[in-house]
């Protein structure tokens, strides 16, 4: 456990995930003089989100032009780049191939297409079936789209690398600290409680609070926003591995194209920046916020999920999809056979059991998923309440964004000039 070491604080951002990182080294490079503690509830940093993704620094295509998540990724993608650099950590440009399998979906691939060029995406390619096959020889396909500047990474160490940002800048990380409650005010108090033995509590004050709580941020926002109209729910995607004797069928990434209709992407392939291959994920209902495995149930917040009525929206909405979705989370020949769909020659055996991730996905009362980064600000509070991908490919952007957005409403004093 590492309690805080003082009682009084300038700024307090909650949550050592890579976007709480981000910004508190944000914050510290633009205000060298903040008494500045971030808080973890977890043992380690990118306990959750950060450290159970696939790694991608996405290119920007992806996302509604003007939205949040278009503004950010496109520059987020580059300035990523170029802090690993700056950093000594490895990264790999493997390349991205979206592809249609067949007519039906090239008029989504077309305004896919469109979109990226719209949001700057740099290198952009639409290919045929030859091309396809020179890119990523096992993949099916008849046209795709060719993203050349896709790259992966591991974002752990990215992470890693913002703490000792921090820590040089004269910043705190407190680890083991679980927020109990948040009493608005100036200042702002936090009751803080240890989250494993030794039982310990603690009190401190702050004159301004970031939130970026992740699968927990709607709880956080609660405690200061009683009418929060967004709630967390948690779903689990599992992935499989290929065998190493099969990961050489896979370049880079191979996606499929977005399908409106639904709510998530889909089963893909993306090597790692370890070389592994990870196949999937599927997206079922996590019965618990950090609910990694089948069995991981905490009643309580499976109860909160099953009486929020924009659950039961999403879910009626949705039920085929969300019927199907749990079928092959059980059932490996039919998660095999929706990998077939893009790489025909994988079988079931070619499939170990991989990792899992939580996503958390914000989702209104209407049953209407929060598709954007979603931050709100106060007089002295931000919450940050929605940070799906491409948040950690856009986690410095996002941080640019969350300051200057804080020094409009936060009394910050610049260092003094010489």
């Amino acid at each position: 456990m590492t309690r805080p070491a003082n009682t009084q604080y300038d700024l307090v951002i909650v949550g050592a995930g890579i976007v709480g990182l981000a910004t508190a080294r944000e914050f510290l490079i633009r205000y060298p003089r903040l008494r500045l503690l971030v808080v973890e509830k977890e043992q380690h940093i990118a306990a959750h989100q950060t450290g159970h993704n696939s790694g991608v620094i996405h290119s920007g295509i992806y996302y509604a032009p003007g939205s949040l998540k278009a503004k950010t990724c496109v520059e987020g993608s580059a300035r990523m780049k170029q802090y690993c650099q700056e950093k000594g950590i490895k990264y790999e440009l493997y390349g991205k191939l979206i592809v249609a399998l067949d007519e039906s979906e090239l008029p989504r691939l077309d305004n896919l297409y469109k979109r990226g060029l719209a949001n700057g995406v740099q290198g952009l390619e639409v290919v045929g079936p030859e091309r396809i096959k020179e890119i990523e020889p096992y993949a099916a396909g008849i046209k795709a789209i060719w993203s050349p500047n896709t790259g992966v990474v591991d974002y752990k160490q990215v992470a890693a690398a913002y703490v000792k940002d921090i820590k040089d800048a004269g910043g705190e990380i407190a680890l083991e600290c679980r927020v109990e409650s948040i009493k608005p005010g100036t200042p702002v108090t936090l009751q803080l409680a240890g989250s494993f033995e030794p039982f310990w509590q603690g009190e401190i004050t702050t004159k301004y609070l970031v939130t970026c709580g992740g699968l927990h941020s709607d709880l956080l926002a609660s405690m200061t926003t009683p009418d929060n109209n967004v709630q967390i729910i948690p779903f689990r995607g599992d992935y499989y591995l290929l065998k190493p004797e099969k990961r050489q069928m896979v370049k880079g990434m191979i996606y499929p194209v977005p399908d409106p209709r639904f709510p998530f992407l889909g089963v893909h392939f993306t090597r790692l920046i370890s070389g592994e291959v990870k196949a999937g994920p599927n997206a079922v209902l996590a019965f618990a916020r950090e609910g990694y495995g089948r069995r991981d149930i905490n009643w309580r917040e499976l109860g909160e999920v099953l009486t929020y009525p924009g659950f039961w929206k999403l879910a009626m909405k949705h039920w085929q999809m969300g019927a199907m979705e749990m079928y092959r989370d059980y059932v490996k020949a039919a998660y095999a056979k929706e990998l077939q769909r893009y790489m025909p020659e994988i079988t079931a055996d070619d499939l170990l059991p991989g990792p899992s991730g939580v996503r958390a996905q914000a989702l209104a009362r209407d049953g209407k998923m929060v598709d954007d980064f979603l931050i709100r600000h106060s007089k002295n509070i931000v919450h940050v309440q929605n940070a799906p991908s491409p948040a950690a490919t856009a986690s410095l952007v996002i941080a640019d964004s969350i300051v200057n957005e804080a020094q409009q409403d936060f009394e910050l004093q610049q260092p003094a000039t010489v």
